[in-house]
């Protein structure tokens, strides 16, 4: 197993976060700093990180979360305020949020110790589709504005990439991306007139949001974990 693979199995940190730790010379293999990424080790090496001995779990947990408005989508927060992490029983695990929600968005976010999953799902490279529901206000949206979140909107940091946009009533959007920007769907709407006043996650690949109502949580079946890593869409697709 190449050695970022290794360490984001076992929770240290995903695995584009293990390639830096790795370049910064923070990781030993059998005594000797090892700065290549690539390299091959097995769990009969030891591996250490910060002098720290790490090895990849036996198994791995994927919690789907249904997460209420004013919870903070990171592990911890510098501000004391409710995390989604707060929310779910790590046992022990290092958990860490599958992409980020803002603080008023709800709706489904996963949680997990595996970090080449975490990093599977929210890559741009993989385009994994995520499922928003967005009232907005304005007034009645029309079709030109549908067919422009559809085609793509500039934003301040490039334009997006062409959406599927699902009008449900003058004033609610379903709108699914395979990009995932900081509080994009909240500016797509705002560069269309149409502030949202209210924003829900209800499916991301493969899984939906279900039954769980907010706060609710529930461990994923092996089956729909297998269906996760199979998300991956992209060009760069595994």
């Amino acid at each position: 197993m190449r050695l970022q693979k290794f360490l984001a199995h076992a929770g240290v940190a995903s695995r584009r976060a293990s390639e830096e730790i790795i370049y910064a010379g923070r990781v030993t293999v059998d005594g000797r700093i090892v700065a290549d990424p690539a390299r091959d080790v097995t769990v009969e090496d030891d591996v250490r990180v910060d002098g720290r001995s790490v090895a990849p779990a036996a198994d791995t947990v994927v919690y789907a979360l249904n997460k209420p408005a004013g919870v903070v989508s990171t592990a911890k927060d510098t501000h004391r305020r409710e995390t989604v992490v707060d929310l779910v029983p790590a046992g022990g695990r290092r958990l860490y949020p599958v992409g980020r929600l803002d603080a008023e968005t709800t709706g489904l976010i996963l949680l997990t110790d595996d970090g080449d999953l975490a990093d599977l799902l929210t890559h741009p490279r993989y385009e994994v589709e995520k499922v928003y529901i967005a009232e907005v206000i304005g007034g009645p949206v029309g079709p030109e504005t549908v067919e422009a979140l559809r085609s793509g909107v500039q934003l301040d940091d490039g334009p997006t990439l062409p959406a599927g946009v699902e009008l449900l009533n003058p004033q609610l959007l379903r709108i699914t991306l395979r990009e995932g920007r900081k509080r994009q769907v909240r500016r797509m709407c705002e560069a269309v007139d149409h502030p949202v006043i209210s924003l829900r996650r209800v499916k991301l690949g493969p899984l939906d949001v279900g039954r769980l109502k907010p706060g609710e949580w529930r461990v994923l079946e092996a089956s729909e974990v297998a269906a996760l890593r199979a998300a991956p869409r992209g060009p760069h697709a595994r």
